[in-house]
């Protein structure tokens, strides 16, 4: 294939010596004349292993050239791929002047084109940039019409400084959102020899997807490294614990509890985290992720009750029903459960709540929780009713909390069009039914 790549940073760079080692014919565009002479000399402008040899290799067989001109470059190629930097701001806002810059002289460039062309975006961009700024600066300046005269998609990169080119060749996945079909065949074709499988996504979730792989790397070292300084306060070996972790692949490193939700809670999670808080501050240890967890954990808590009481407010109801007290379900276990602390949130905000849970239900009778709920929380226990059917019929607002089937069952047959459904657990077959549906982040 005839490719451009603009910009010859890290990521143009070893992605115009890997695609031209894949046998594609390849300009590079880039306005540091230092760059595009390095390369011209079959020379690597970053420093990495491998990277000389590969630079060379691609040079010298003819299917490399450089130029500092855009129309030259999305002139000669059929599908271009957009790699300039996008910086900090003072502020910690983007810098996106380079990539507007560029996509300005592209839409001219687009304009004297009367071949289709498929334009990448692989720059790291804010959510939202390609298809609210970029796309409609592309239309304007070009006269034409994303989709039918030219295609835009966005292709995040996972290139690793140090490993790129094994990371470029063993990537986890290609992800491409693009704004049509054709993109998307053109695209797979190029990656086609790739050992990975080829996900179609939309642009803004590429774009988001990048920052959020970045973000949970950030954290996973903050995270070890705040374990290795209260470990080194209370005189445990950090290495041996990390590893000793890390080696739990049911749970710890694993899709377990990577799903959006609601609130985490329990007997074990809340108080566990107090206890290295409270050891860290023995030791007079630093911990700022692992000490803002449970207020984190408290926001997401606030969301699900300011979404209920913007509906009290707006439709003027106050009768409630709560599907699921317990903190997680298959258990009977109230301990710090964050459907208990939404309950009496919302009773201290005059709402009329009524509880259904079969499994605390039964405790009550059995006694498993009974003093639990008769000694803190017997304003609740009060509130709990053994009748589905009529809890959901008379409710105005429904908090869906846990996935109890037959509950679910009997919402979907009882529920009214007037109705709010609260889904703090993401159930999909909510949307479809006739009543108002709101998630709690989705």
């Amino acid at each position: 294939m005839r490719l451009s790549i603009f910009g010859l940073g890290y990521v143009g760079s070893v992605s115009l010596g890997c695609l031209a080692k894949d046998g594609n014919q390849v300009i590079g565009v880039d306005i540091d004349p230092v760059k595009l002479g390095l390369i011209a000399d079959g020379k690597s402008p970053v420093i990495e292993e491998g990277m000389p040899e590969l630079i060379a290799e691609a040079v010298a067989s003819g299917r490399v050239s450089v130029t500092d001109d855009v129309r030259q470059g999305l002139m000669q190629s059929d599908i271009s791929f957009i790699c300039v930097g996008t910086p900090s701001l003072s502020n910690g806002d983007q810098n996106q002047t380079a990539i507007l810059r560029l996509t300005e002289q592209l839409g001219e460039a687009l304009k004297e084109k009367s071949e289709h062309h498929t334009l990448v975006f692989r720059s790291t961009l804010v959510p939202g940039t390609v298809e609210k700024t970029l796309i409609p600066m592309l239309e304007s300046i070009s006269g034409k019409q994303d989709g039918v005269e030219f295609d835009v998609g966005y292709q995040p990169e996972f290139l690793r400084e140090g490993s790129s080119i094994k990371d470029y060749y063993n990537p986890p996945f290609t992800i491409i959102g693009a704004s049509n079909g054709q993109a998307h065949e053109r695209l797979r074709e190029l990656y086609s020899s790739l050992p990975c499988q080829y996900r179609e996504t939309s642009i803004a979730t590429a774009e988001t997807m990048k920052y959020f792989c970045n973000i949970f790397h950030a954290v996973k070292i903050t995270f070890a490294n705040e374990v290795a300084r209260l470990c080194d306060g209370m005189e445990v070996d950090p290495h041996e614990v990390m590893g000793l972790l890390c080696e739990d692949k049911q749970l710890n490193i694993s899709t377990a509890y990577m799903k959006p939700g609601f609130a985490f809670g329990g007997s074990c999670l809340p108080k566990d985290l107090r206890a290295m808080q409270y050891q860290a501050k023995r030791h007079d240890i630093e911990i700022p992720m692992l000490g803002h967890v449970l207020r984190s954990n408290e926001a997401h808590l606030d969301l699900a009750l300011q979404k209920a009481l913007a509906w009290k407010e707006q439709h003027g109801v106050r009768k409630v029903a709560m599907l699921g007290l317990s903190f997680k379900p298959g258990t009977d276990d109230l301990r710090e459960s964050p459907l208990v602390m939404l309950a009496e949130q919302l009773i201290g905000k005059g709402m009329q709540l009524s509880v259904y849970d079969p499994n605390v239900s039964l405790s009550r009778l059995l006694g498993a929780n009974k003093r639990f709920i008769e000694n803190t929380i017997p304003h609740i226990g009060e509130l709990m009713s053994e009748e589905l059917t009529p809890m959901i019929e008379q409710a105005d607002i429904v908090i869906v909390g846990q996935n109890h089937r037959d509950a679910l069952t009997t919402l979907a047959q009882r529920c009214r069009s007037d109705q709010l459904i609260l889904d703090l657990i993401n159930q999909p077959q909510l949307r479809e039914l006739d009543a108002h549906y709101l998630g709690l982040s989705w």
